[in-house]
C-alpha cells in the first residue's frame, strides 16, 4: 500500500471532521442562538460537508480495501465521517495501525 492512499484519507478525515464540528456551530447559532446569517452559513457549510463527505467516503473505502480490513472495521470507518469528532480519533487510529505496515512495504519496494 502506497503512502498517498493513507495522506489522502488524512487529509479527508481532517476536512470532513472539522466541517461537521463547524456545521454543528452553525446549528447551534440558527436553531438555539438565533443568530443572523447563521441560516446562511449552515447552507454553506452542510452543502460543503456532504460533497465533500462523499470524497471522504471514496479514499477511505479505497483504504480499506488496500489494507485488506474486514467489512464491520470498514463501515466503522465510514461512519466516522457522521459523528462530530469521530472522524480525528478514528483517523489517529488508522494512521498509527498503518504507519507502521507502509513503512514496512516501503523497503521492499525499494529493493524490487
Amino acid at each position: 500500500m502506497k503512502k498517498s492512499v493513507l495522506t489522502r484519507y488524512r487529509v479527508m478525515a481532517y476536512v470532513t471532521g472539522v466541517l461537521l464540528v463547524l456545521l454543528c456551530l452553525c446549528m447551534i447559532g440558527k436553531y438555539v442562538l438565533d443568530l443572523d446569517g447563521a441560516a446562511d452559513a449552515t447552507r454553506a457549510v452542510s452543502i460543503a460537508h456532504g460533497w465533500l463527505y462523499v470524497l471522504y467516503l471514496v479514499f477511505a473505502f479505497d483504504l480499506g480495501s488496500k489494507a485488506r480490513w474486514p467489512v464491520r472495521k470498514q463501515l466503522w470507518v465510514l461512519l466516522a465521517g457522521t459523528v462530530p469528532t469521530a472522524a480525528f480519533f478514528v483517523e489517529r487510529n488508522v494512521s498509527r495501525e498503518l504507519e507502521a505496515k507502509v513503512a514496512e512495504e516501503a523497503p521492499a519496494v525499494a529493493k524490487a
